[in-house]
């Protein structure tokens, strides 16, 4: 059997709470994900629990914890920006930065796969089953792009 094509993109719907593997330009492999509880739009500031939109990076990873994590390159320049210009309006909240260590990950817990992804738990993280992010780590070099959507 050949080996699998490497995953050049990460596409993420949050609407429809999945996640794709593209490689080549084709959806190769489509998961259903557990988000941030805080709904539709971008992340806005740190604790507001809401998954980020926009376009990003896996920019590294961390075993171990969630069971695996892949590293996205949050807050980006729009993101950065956005933040800045609620804080100018008075919109964040004391002591609130733009927010940091978002990733995709697993759950850590065996027991807990599937049931996870019947709520949106994370902190604005998107989380699948543990054998699902050991594939996509498998499959997903560093700097692949990952684009987030509502």
């Amino acid at each position: 059997m050949p080996p699998l094509p490497p995953v050049t993109e990460i596409r993420i719907d949050k609407s429809e709470h999945t996640l794709d593997l593209v490689a080549g330009g084709e959806i190769v492999r489509s998961y259903r994900v557990a988000l941030g509880p805080g709904g539709a739009g971008p992340k806005r500031f740190e604790g507001d629990k809401r998954t980020p939109v926009g376009t990003y990076r896996v920019a590294g990873r961390i075993n171990g914890l969630f069971h695996r994590f892949l590293i996205v390159s949050y807050p980006n320049e729009e993101d950065r920006a956005r933040y800045a210009e609620l804080k100018r309006r008075g919109e964040v909240p004391p002591g609130r930065g733009v927010g940091h260590s978002i990733g995709i990950h697993g759950v850590g817990a065996p027991q807990l796969a599937g049931v996870h992804k019947e709520s949106d738990w994370t902190l604005g993280c998107i989380a699948l089953d543990d054998d699902e992010i050991d594939e996509i780590a498998r499959r997903t070099p560093d700097g692949a792009k990952i684009v987030i959507t509502d």
